[in-house]
């Protein structure tokens, strides 16, 4: 069968390139077309745009970017009417994806799936219209949005599993399940910053200024992220003892000791990993943004391992809460290796764990797909 997929960010590259492996493995003839990613790419298939020429975030980056944004959103629909896919599958990215689904509803007959679902749960409740209409098959990584489509909203969903959690699993049974050995004698505090210019050049500063105190005693390593060019973090490092790595993300949260984590998948990450965090997401007009969060944002929480435990397992220092004060505390509090904030953090990492439970999203997903399909 033919599948056509579009992921806008670099943890939606990753998700769908797995789920590509596995659509591979249990239908011998599949073919794929995609806007995605090097891993999307690696997993085979034809690439129509990189995921990189649509990832802008906020108000102005995307007012400024509008036409090439909805030039994208053109192709996209064209390419996906040319190519005639058996089904076409959106993961994530709701902003663009469900202008695409609207119209390949409206203008074809192609099977609309959704792998990843809108965080419609967070704000933006009144998309679930447009999914009830556009989406023929909704396919989520996140136990507790069960209740929220099929119990407030009557939309019956798919409960994959999470594929994050299968993914550290299976780093961790590579390395035998034990953590990274470096032999360096040396602890590492990780610095995850975010996979955009903007979130980079808001958080890693704060960061490095609240690590510097540590540089004699730990290790401090960023996470660089994929698709930003090394040279873009020296203007931020210059004067600090940190180094970077890339494409080593989890062999650097195997060894860390405690980590300043920008949220969002990188939080569950850390969390799954057994690092104590501090989530940290600077904003400009804090205060602004603060309060538009109030307004707007249906949840108490805004980091995965706070939403998926439905309690306040990590602290969350995000626009209007975020201060270098209180970031200095949090972090202080949990390098002592035996401080009572540091082991109520890893017992709540437990309920996280229970409550992902085991099953394999890519695996699943990609049966029920078929199912759908009539396969």
């Amino acid at each position: 069968m033919k599948y056509y997929l579009i992921a806008g960010e670099a943890s939606g590259d990753l998700h769908t390139s797995r789920l590509m492996k596995e659509l591979k493995r249990q239908d011998a003839a599949a073919e794929f077309r995609f806007y995605g990613g090097d891993q999307m790419l690696a997993a085979g298939g034809s690439m129509v745009k990189h995921y990189r020429d649509l990832a802008y975030m906020g108000f102005i980056p995307v007012l400024l970017h509008l036409p090439t944004i909805l030039k994208n959103m053109k192709r996209a629909k064209h390419d996906v009417e040319q190519w005639q896919p058996d089904v076409l599958i959106l993961v994530d990215y709701p902003g663009f994806n469900l202008s695409i689904a609207k119209h390949i509803k409206k203008h074809t007959s192609i099977p609309v799936f959704y792998y990843i679902s809108p965080k419609i749960w967070a704000w933006k409740e009144y998309r679930i219209k447009n999914i009830k209409r556009d989406v023929d098959a909704l396919f989520s990584i996140l136990p507790f949005e069960v209740d929220f489509f099929e119990k407030k909203h009557s939309y019956p969903i798919h409960y994959v599993g999470n594929p994050t959690a299968d993914e550290v699993r299976e780093y961790k049974e590579g390395k035998g399940g034990k953590p990274q050995d470096t032999g360096k004698g040396r602890k590492t505090i990780a610095l995850l910053c975010g996979s955009r210019k903007q979130e980079i050049k808001s958080n890693l500063p704060p960061m490095l200024e609240a690590t510097a105190k540590y540089a004699d005693s730990y290790d401090v390593v960023i996470a660089g992220a994929p698709g930003i060019e090394p040279e873009y973090y020296k203007q931020f490092t210059e004067g600090h003892h940190a180094g970077i790595v890339f494409g080593k993300t989890y062999d650097l949260l195997s060894e860390a000791h405690a980590a300043l984590v920008t949220s969002g998948t990188a939080t569950l990450e850390a969390a799954l990993f057994g690092v104590p965090q501090v989530v940290c997401y600077k904003m400009a007009m804090s205060r602004f943004w603060g309060w538009l969060r109030k307004m707007l944002l249906k949840v108490k929480y805004v980091s995965l391992v706070n939403l998926i435990a439905d309690s306040e397992v990590v602290p969350e220092l995000v626009a209007d809460t975020f201060s270098r004060q209180v970031l200095d505390s949090e972090l202080a509090a949990l390098l002592p290796d035996d401080s009572p904030r540091r082991r109520q953090m890893l017992s709540g990492y437990d309920r996280v764990w229970e409550k992902l439970g085991d099953k394999r999203a890519p695996e699943n997903a990609a049966r029920l797909m078929l199912q759908q399909l009539g396969k």
